[in-house]
């Protein structure tokens, strides 16, 4: 139910808040990355959940773009 309420939230974001949330989420995946490189990351799951976050946004930004380019 949290995904897909977090999906929900995404497709009623502009264009211009979800280029923001993805380079928030990008930083995000960079810092954990980089936390883990230096063993300092206790739960390396949320890589995986930033991972498909990412995954997430860009698919609402595609379908948004094909929308518009459809109208």
């Amino acid at each position: 139910m949290k995904i897909s309420k977090y999906v929900e939230d995404l497709k009623s974001k502009s264009a211009a808040e979800l280029n923001e949330e993805l380079v928030a989420a990008k930083k995000e995946l960079f810092n954990l990355r980089f936390q883990n490189a230096t063993n300092q990351l206790d739960n390396t799951s949320r890589i995986k959940d930033v991972r498909k976050n990412i995954a997430r946004i860009q698919t609402v930004i595609a379908e948004q773009a094909k929308a518009a380019k459809e109208a």
